[in-house]
C-alpha cells in the first residue's frame, strides 16, 4: 500500500525515523494511540482511521528517504500526478490505458514503465485501487442498505461474476464473506 502512495519507498527499509520531532513525532504519536486503543474501535472506525495512518507513516518515510534511488524526480512527479489523476476517474468503467495517457499527456508505453517500476501495470493499480474502495464501501455504515453489486458497478466494475473473483483472489474472501466478517 505505501508503493502507491510513495515512489521509490523500497528505498526507505532499515531507516531511522526520529519519533521524537517533525512528522516522525506525528506519526508515532498516532500510531501509539491507535494502537494502544485498537480494541476499543469497531470495524468502521479502524477503517476509517486506516487512511490517516498510512498518509502519516508515508510523510514519516519521506522524511527520510534517499534523494538518489532509482526513479527520477519527473519520473516521481509524473507517477504522483498519475494517480491522482486515476483517483479522480476510478469510477469510470471505460478507463484504460490510451485514456490515462492522453489526458496525462504522456505514452501508454512510458506510464506502464512507471507502474512497472512498481512491480505493477498501470491497469492492475487500477483494479486493485477499485477494489480496495469497494472493501471500504462495504464496511462503510453509510453504505450498509446498498448492494455490492452497486457498490461494485459505482467503482467502474461492470461484470458483477469479473468483480466477484476479482475481490476474492484480492482479498481471500467473497465480498459477502467480508462484509459480514467486518
Amino acid at each position: 500500500m505505501l508503493k502507491t502512495r510513495m515512489a521509490g519507498v523500497e528505498h526507505c527499509a532499515a531507516l531511522s525515523i526520529s519519533g521524537s520531532k517533525g512528522v516522525g513525532a506525528v506519526a508515532s504519536n498516532f500510531m501509539r494511540a491507535s494502537g494502544l486503543r485498537a480494541g476499543a474501535f469497531t470495524p468502521q472506525e479502524s477503517a476509517a482511521i486506516a487512511d490517516p495512518a498510512l498518509d502519516l507513516v508515508t510523510l514519516a518515510l519521506a522524511s527520510v528517504r534517499p534523494t538518489n534511488f532509482t526513479l527520477s524526480r519527473s519520473r516521481s512527479a509524473s507517477m504522483f500526478r498519475i494517480k491522482a489523476l486515476l483517483e479522480q476517474r476510478l469510477a469510470e468503467c471505460g478507463l484504460n490505458t490510451s485514456m490515462i495517457a492522453r489526458q496525462a499527456g504522456l505514452s501508454a508505453r512510458y506510464l506502464n514503465d512507471l507502474f512497472g517500476e512498481e512491480g505493477t501495470s498501470l491497469m492492475r493499480y487500477v483494479w486493485r485501487r477499485r477494489l480496495e474502495h469497494c472493501a471500504k464501501e462495504m464496511t462503510d455504515p453509510r453504505h450498509a442498505g446498498d448492494r455490492i453489486s452497486d457498490i461494485a458497478f459505482r467503482w467502474g466494475f461492470n461484470d458483477s461474476s469479473h468483480f466477484c473473483r476479482s475481490f476474492k483472489q484480492h482479498f481471500g474472501c467473497a465480498p459477502r464473506e467480508y462484509r459480514l466478517r467486518r
